[in-house]
């Protein structure tokens, strides 16, 4: 599993909680990452992963390596011959890329090509989210790119963890038929349900009180979640009398040390708490009653899996992908949300402490969430292994 992984945790996130469902397949799965924070993670048996130089993404086109002194060109050219070399080595039966088709600047072309030419037995998948980008500005993308011709030519399948119902990315990205054939949607990624002995043993590692509601804020990675940190913290500074409610605040490892000491002294100021990360999120969210997040994807699925209400406030730069996700689960009944140009202390407020006050109907409407991945992500597993080495290929359609 390939996952280039160059701003923020979702990626790696969603490698990981596929790779753990797969594992029992029996599977071995070895996971290429980017992430400098994948050893932090609770990795389990028959998983393991190959860390290869970070990058950080500066714009949509351009990176520079996150820790290494050297120049960009010549840090991808080592990821592109770890990428190579890794995959030269374990032989697998199945490769799977998450998210970006060419990889980081066409890294993993040429792991796919030798694929095709040195090992036809292997599987190639590529897997998407639900929604990449706005539509125009994907299909622009993937034309300058030729990722068209790549799906075509490079990939034996496509997964779309989403449902065609809510997005359909082969109508609105244009999808060829020569390619759509090969697209399965899967729905969404389901994630871990901690058990009442995790969720207590958090609790109090936190230290988040009995007597109150919690109200989590969490913004990914961090390097782009401040704004709503510190929206959130001046929508309470004012109270006089003492809040209803805990405020707990997951500002991601990649918020500057300046502004994390400032959000965790304000948060401290209101009897509240700050923390950078937790490795165990799904215990954090299952200890929240609310939860503010950006709405992307793995996040969304974790809020879902455990059905606590939540208030979606998307970021649209560099993409409009959490916008759109926003927008659809809003429109059917999943999520309230903050458009963009109206996150205001006042604004969000208000619609926190509304859904304090009604928790019960969002989160009945969550229980019926198309969380399906894994049982169709297994089957088309067993369907790819047992044809290795022949052309596969297959109508669009919703599971195996």
């Amino acid at each position: 599993m390939y996952s280039h992984d160059t701003y923020g945790l979702g990626h790696i996130r969603r490698t990981l909680a596929i790779a753990k469902n797969i594992r029992s397949l029996p599977a071995n799965i070895l996971i290429l990452t980017g992430s400098p924070l994948v050893g932090r993670f609770t990795i389990p048996r028959n998983v393991d992963f190959v860390r290869i130089p970070g990058m950080i993404k500066v714009t949509n086109e351009e990176y520079l390596p996150l820790s290494m002194k050297l120049e960009a060109t010549q840090v991808l050219s080592i990821r592109e011959s770890i990428i190579l070399a890794t995959v030269k080595s374990f032989r697998p039966d199945v490769l799977v890329v998450d998210k970006a088709p060419l990889g980081l600047k066409k890294e993993v072309v040429p792991a796919l090509e030798w694929i095709r030419e040195e090992l036809p037995s292997c599987r190639t998948v590529l897997g998407l989210r639900d929604v990449m980008d706005s539509a125009e500005e994907t299909r622009r993308d993937w034309e300058e790119k030729n990722v068209y011709v790549v799906m075509d030519s490079l990939y034996d399948e496509i997964w779309v963890y989403g449902v065609q119902g809510f997005y359909d990315p082969v109508k609105e990205y244009l999808i060829p038929e020569s390619v759509s054939r090969k697209v399965y949607f899967t729905g969404y990624i389901p994630r871990y349900v901690p058990t009442r002995q995790e969720l207590e043993k958090v609790r109090r590692d936190i230290g988040l009180p009995q007597d109150r509601p919690t109200v989590l804020v969490t913004v990914g990675g961090g390097g782009d979640g401040y704004p709503i940190l510190d929206t959130f913290l001046r929508a309470f500074e004012t109270e006089s009398s003492e809040l209803s409610f805990y405020g707990l605040l997951v500002t991601g490892p990649f918020l500057s040390s300046s502004r994390f000491q400032e959000v965790r002294s304000r948060a401290a100021s209101l009897g509240w708490r700050a923390i950078r990360f937790h490795k165990f999120m799904e215990a954090v969210i299952g200890n929240s009653d609310v939860v503010v997040s950006m709405g992307g994807y793995n996040t969304i699925c974790e809020i879902f899996s455990q059905c606590k209400p939540c208030l979606v406030v998307p970021r649209t730069v560099p993409r409009e992908e959490q916008l759109i996700r926003a927008e659809i689960l809003h429109r059917h009944g999943f999520c309230d949300y903050i458009k963009p140009g109206f996150l205001t202390p006042e604004i969000l407020r208000e619609k926190i402490l509304k859904l304090l006050s009604d928790r019960s109907s969002l989160s009945e409407r969550m229980k019926g969430f198309p969380f399906t991945a894994f049982d169709v992500i297994r089957q088309r597993l067993i369907v790819l292994k047992e044809k290795g080495g022949e052309q596969i290929s297959g109508p669009s359609r919703n599971g195996p």
